[in-house]
């Protein structure tokens, strides 16, 4: 009996060992990440003599590394190439550092991955298209950067995406038509850009839109009536952008500034409620 409990023993031990070690290619990307954020000064440094399943915010799980979150720990300088070796991860949480550069088109390399968070940082550059190639993805935080170039053109394939939060950026262009295409969507925070053009009346097709956030930016035409019908919708802004026409009181509700725009010669006005003629109101700056 005591050399079965030994031999049970020995193979708990064992498999923990085993699910504790991750290939050397993982190893090896994270230690590149480390070197390459100036790991020396992060908040909570790495032990690189230590187990990968000690370090400070590395999920480990089946000899996988799934996630990595090291928000607010000081990481500065570039994510390097093999950082995009790890790819098995599901969440990656790098918010609130001091990151830099462009995201490369090898992000693709993440099949699995649901959570990018990269938000507060100094990241540059056009969002690459093969971000699009993420089927699983479905919360996208990239907002407070310096993120310039239009929105990928084939982002609606993105369909199981729930949030998407760029504001605070340089992104410029119209949106995407597949944009509309997103079902899943309840988040979407673009304000604070330099996006133009028009709002499509296929807002229809989100269905599950909660928060709508679009002021400040360079937005015109007609706020479609579509958006009532978006029953779920219960905080939204589209304030500072050039719309005109009328809009429904229960739209008017939803906007905290009270869709306060801007007419072709800068002057600040309010869009009527419900008016068929342009009596707008003048704002003083």
């Amino acid at each position: 009996m005591k050399c079965l409990t030994t031999l049970l023993l020995i193979f708990i031990f064992s498999m923990n060992i085993f699910a504790d070690t991750v290939s050397d290619k993982e190893k090896e990307a994270l230690i590149k990440l480390y070197h390459s954020t100036n790991g020396a000064q992060w908040k909570i440094k790495w032990d690189l003599s230590l187990s990968v399943s000690t370090w400070y915010g590395v999920q480990v799980e089946n000899g996988k590394v799934t996630a990595l979150n090291l928000a607010d720990n000081n990481l500065e300088g570039e994510l390097p190439a093999e950082f995009f070796d790890l790819v098995n991860l599901t969440t990656v949480d790098l918010h609130k550092n001091k990151l830099q550069g462009q995201l490369p088109s090898a992000i693709n390399n993440f099949k699995e991955l649901e959570v990018l968070d990269v938000s507060v940082n100094q990241i540059s550059g056009a969002i690459p298209e093969t971000i699009c190639e993420l089927q699983k993805l479905r919360d996208l935080e990239l907002f407070k950067n310096k993120i310039s170039g239009e929105l990928p053109v084939e982002i609606g394939k993105l369909n199981q995406l729930e949030v998407l939060s760029l504001f605070d950026n340089e992104i410029e262009g119209q949106l995407p038509n597949s944009i509309y295409k997103i079902p899943a969507l309840k988040v979407l925070l673009l304000n604070s850009n330099k996006l133009s053009g028009n709002l499509s009346a296929e807002v229809i097709n989100f269905n599950a839109l909660q928060n709508l956030s679009l002021f400040d930016n360079d937005f015109e035409g007609e706020i479609p009536k579509e958006l009532e019908k978006l029953h779920h919708l219960s905080e939204m802004n589209l304030s500072y952008n050039k719309f005109a026409g009328g809009v429904s009181k229960n739209l008017a509700l939803l906007d905290a500034l009270n869709m306060t725009m801007f007419d072709q010669n800068g002057n600040l006005f309010l869009l009527e409620l419900n008016a068929e003629k342009d009596t707008r109101v003048i704002i003083e700056n």
